[in-house]
């Protein structure tokens, strides 16, 4: 169940290269080794071209997931009646990035949204089902999107978005959906909410 994803713009979900685990074997790896060599990454990159760099940020990712039992077992408190649960694992002033494990209920599912930056996901437990959209504004409903795809993932999978990619996530099956979550940083102008049915979009 191994395998990298990419959700480009149009909303289609293309398969990626993706390393074998055993080669991604590292002891000690630690979380702290994981932040530099993402922040040294990115720091070799303008902002504007911090796609082009997905790739060895999957790839980092997925290194973390396999030498790190900590990030494996690391689990957020839901509160009473929540459907979901935040863990941030790193939150220092400044720093522009988030990194956080989330969990979701059975059935639980996020509103249709753009993220205004690039993210990585990589599945620690539970299934979780996108569906992604593409926009496809007419001269009278300028924010108009359309249903392209879906794609289910298990455990072990990871799936990386362009900051334009627009998606829903449902946790499905019979346990909760627990994932850790590296995004950049966030552009406000470019994340959005979108009403499929009324074709409309907020700030999100």
């Amino acid at each position: 169940m191994n395998k990298d994803w990419i959700v480009t713009e149009d909303g289609h979900c293309q398969p990626c290269p993706t390393l074998r685990d055993w080669d991604l074997l590292e002891s000690p790896y630690y979380f702290h080794r994981f932040l530099t060599e993402v922040e040294n990454l990115l720091r070799q990159t303008k902002t504007t071209h911090q796609c082009d760099r997905l790739p060895v940020l999957r790839q980092l990712v997925r290194k973390l997931i396999v030498n790190s039992y900590w990030i494996r077992t690391q689990r957020p408190t839901f509160l009473p009646a929540a459907p979901t649960a935040l863990l941030n694992l790193y939150d220092e002033t400044g720093y522009p990035l988030t990194v956080q494990i989330e969990a979701l209920k059975p059935g639980a599912s996020s509103s249709i949204h753009t993220h205004g930056t690039w993210g990585i996901v990589a599945i620690l437990q539970g299934q979780e089902k996108h569906t992604f959209w593409q926009r496809s504004p007419e001269p009278d409903l300028p924010n108009k999107i359309v249903c392209v795809a879906e794609k289910t993932l298990s455990y072990g999978e990871v799936i990386s978005f362009v900051p334009e990619a627009i998606h829903r996530v449902q946790a499905i099956g019979k346990e909760p959906l627990v994932t850790f979550n590296l995004y950049g940083e966030t552009m406000s102008e470019q994340r959005f909410e979108f009403d499929a049915i009324a074709h409309q979009a907020k700030r999100y």
